[in-house]
C-alpha cells in the first residue's frame, strides 16, 4: 500500500500534469478558430478550380493533343503517396488514421502487382511507416519551422510531385490527409491529384458557349499544375484544423481523465491518513490504559 507521502506526490504530480494538458487545450482552441476560417476560406476558392477545369476539360478531355497531367502517362502501374501529417504528436488518433488509410491503399495496389512509392509530409507519418516502408520512401518535406501554412508551402511540394511526373517517376499520385468537419469528426480522405479526375459540372455543359483564346489545351498547360498546387494547400489547411481539433479534443480528455485520477487518489489519501490517525489514536488509548 502506498504510504500518505507516496500519494501526496502523486497527487502533485497529476496536478502539474492537468494544467499542462489544460493549457494545451486552450491553445489548440485558439489555433483551431483560425485553422478552420482558412480552410473554410480556401473551401470556394478550390472548388471554383475545380469547376473552371470541368469546364475546360470537357473538350480537351478526349483530344490527342490533351495535357499528360490530364491524360496521364497511358500506364496505371507506378503509384505515389502522399501521406500528409503533422510535425507533432499528442493530437489523438489524427496521425494514425491518416496512416492507416494510406496503409490500406498501399496493400490493395501491391495485392494488383503495383509499383508503390511514398513522399511524407509531416514527421509523425513518416515515423509511422518508416519502420515497414522504409524502402519505399523518395522524398521527405519538413514543415517543423512552418508556423503558419502558406501557399509557398503547398506549391514547393506540388512542384516536387509534378518534377517525379515530368521524369516519369510514377504514372498516379494521391493525397492522403484528414478533412476537417468538427472537433470530435476529422475524415481521413484519399484525392487523386495525378491525372487530374476532373468531377462533372454544370459548368462542364456550359463550356461549349464559350470559345477560348488560347485553345483549352493551351489554358489546361498553365492551370493543372496549379490546380495540383491548390488541391495540394487545401489539403494543407484542412490537415492544420483537424490536427487543432484533435488536439483539442485529447487534451480535453487527458484533462478529464487527470481530473478524475485525482479525485481517486485524494480519496485513497483522506482514507490512508484516517486509518492512520485512528491507529494513532488507538495507541495512545492502550498506552494510557496499561498506564
Amino acid at each position: 500500500m502506498p504510504s500518505l507521502k507516496d500519494l501526496k506526490n502523486r497527487i502533485g504530480s497529476v496536478k502539474n500534469t492537468r494544467k499542462i494538458t489544460k493549457a494545451m487545450q486552450m491553445v489548440a482552441a485558439a489555433k483551431l478558430r483560425r485553422a478552420q476560417e482558412a480552410a473554410e476560406a480556401a473551401r470556394p476558392y478550390a472548388d471554383r478550380m475545380a469547376a473552371v477545369m470541368a469546364g475546360l476539360t470537357a473538350s480537351a478531355a478526349g483530344s490527342d493533343m490533351a495535357p499528360r497531367l490530364l491524360a496521364g502517362t497511358g500506364e496505371d502501374r507506378r503509384h505515389l503517396l502522399v501521406v500528409l501529417t503533422s510535425e507533432r504528436g499528442l493530437a489523438g488518433g489524427f496521425n494514425s488514421s491518416i496512416v492507416k488509410l494510406a496503409r490500406l491503399r498501399l496493400a490493395e495496389l501491391r495485392s494488383q502487382g503495383k509499383e508503390v512509392t511514398i513522399l511524407t509530409v509531416g514527421k509523425k507519418g513518416r515515423e509511422q511507416l518508416k519502420r515497414d516502408f522504409g524502402d519505399l520512401f523518395v522524398h521527405h518535406v519538413d514543415l517543423s519551422e512552418v508556423k503558419r501554412i502558406g501557399y509557398d508551402n503547398a506549391r514547393g511540394i506540388a512542384d516536387e510531385i509534378l518534377d517525379r511526373f515530368e521524369a516519369g517517376s510514377f504514372d498516379v499520385a494521391t493525397l492522403f490527409y484528414n478533412r476537417f468537419e468538427s472537433v470530435i469528426s476529422q475524415i481521413p480522405t484519399a484525392r487523386q491529384v495525378i491525372p487530374a479526375v476532373i468531377e462533372e459540372t454544370s459548368e462542364a455543359g456550359a463550356s461549349s458557349l464559350y470559345d477560348y483564346e488560347p485553345d483549352e489545351n493551351a489554358i489546361l498547360n498553365d492551370l493543372l499544375p496549379r490546380s495540383v498546387a491548390t488541391q495540394v494547400f487545401a489539403a494543407l489547411l484542412e490537415n492544420a484544423a483537424s490536427e487543432q481539433g484533435a488536439r483539442m479534443s485529447a487534451m480535453d480528455n487527458a484533462t478529464r481523465n487527470a481530473g478524475d485520477m485525482i479525485d481517486r487518489l485524494t480519496t485513497e489519501y483522506n482514507r490512508s491518513r484516517q486509518a492512520a490517525i485512528t491507529k494513532e489514536l488507538i495507541e495512545i488509548i492502550s498506552g494510557a490504559e496499561a498506564l
